[in-house]
């Protein structure tokens, strides 16, 4: 089973108009809500694709009821999230213009009880098993939370997938995570310098495959992507032609792909492709990828 966990879900007020303009009235065009974050972006795609997952994380109040709702009732996810005892889950207004503008909220409080509960269903896991991490943490959580997880269910044998920035990611990787997910600006920051070609990338992606990490993805947007396997072979495509639409989630949707992909063949090349058939789906959609969108832009990707 693939457990996905989300640490700071969110409501997601998705609005499009021509331009945006400051202290000024702007009528809106569209506008749509949506259950937000990386890890639950990861279930819907995977569901999307025909791959059960249980999202888990923290919720609470009138918008946690919401992201719960939508997640059952509309994507036909399993969920198993701890309700905290008091706030909301926070709301982040997705402004699409002339340019891109997010105003993401806080989040709630989340008391320590919260936390060892969430160790508690996590210990439910075994070896076989997935666990997805994703996105970045509330300061109401401790800074090491990714490390604790993984630390404390690496003798378990469960495959981790870690989608996170700069030492949320580096500190885990002597956890020999299953996959990782940087993008190019992201693997730039890890190192302190600018890193713009496919060769570049592909050094100093080897380096954190030296510390630990089994498989390295690399998202570059309209550049396409790198995979490094564990095998020691090198991937590099391009993306498939389209118009990008929406920016939000298509990475989450590449590492669901890559993951429906190796679920169903065991084939990294085959991994690959569907991951960027995903992540290229969702980025010329309004919506998250579906399966029809993914298997036509497949036929684009050629390694």
């Amino acid at each position: 089973m693939i457990y996905t966990v989300t640490f700071n879900p969110s409501l997601d007020y998705i609005v499009r108009l021509d331009a945006f303009k400051t202290g000024a009235i702007n009528r809106l065009k569209y506008e749509k809500i949506l259950c937000g974050g990386k890890a639950i972006n990861v279930s819907i795609v995977l569901k999307n694709l025909g791959v059960s997952s249980i999202a888990s994380g923290f919720t609470v109040g009138f918008t946690g009821m919401e992201i719960k709702r939508q997640l059952k009732d509309v994507f036909n996810c399993s969920c198993d999230f701890i309700e905290l005892p008091q706030g909301n889950s926070r709301i982040n207004v997705k402004i699409k213009a002339d340019s891109e503008t997010e105003l993401n909220g806080q989040g709630p409080n989340i008391p320590q009880e919260a936390i060892e509960a969430l160790f508690q269903k996590l210990d439910g896991l075994k070896k076989g098993d997935f666990l997805v991490l994703a996105g970045s943490i509330p300061n109401t959580l401790p800074n090491d939370i990714y490390e604790r997880i993984l630390k404390r269910l690496y003798p378990k044998g469960v495959s981790f997938v870690v989608d996170a920035e700069g030492k949320l990611l580096l500190n885990v990787l002597e956890y020999k995570p299953f996959l990782i997910k940087p993008n190019n600006h992201e693997l730039s920051g890890m190192f302190g310098k600018t890193l713009k070609t496919a060769p570049e990338l592909i050094e100093h992606a080897k380096i954190l495959q030296r510390r630990g990490a089994r498989n390295v993805l690399i998202s570059r947007g309209g550049d396409g992507a790198i995979l490094i396997t564990e095998k020691g072979d090198c991937m590099t495509a391009p993306a498939p032609k389209g118009k990008l639409i929406n920016s939000v989630g298509a990475g989450d949707s590449m590492v669901a792909g890559f993951l429906a992909g190796y679920l169903s063949s065991g084939d990294y090349k085959t991994a690959f492709r569907t991951g960027i058939a995903a992540g290229s789906a969702s980025a010329f959609s309004d919506n998250l990828a579906v399966s029809k969108d993914v298997n036509s832009l497949m036929e684009q990707i050629i390694l």
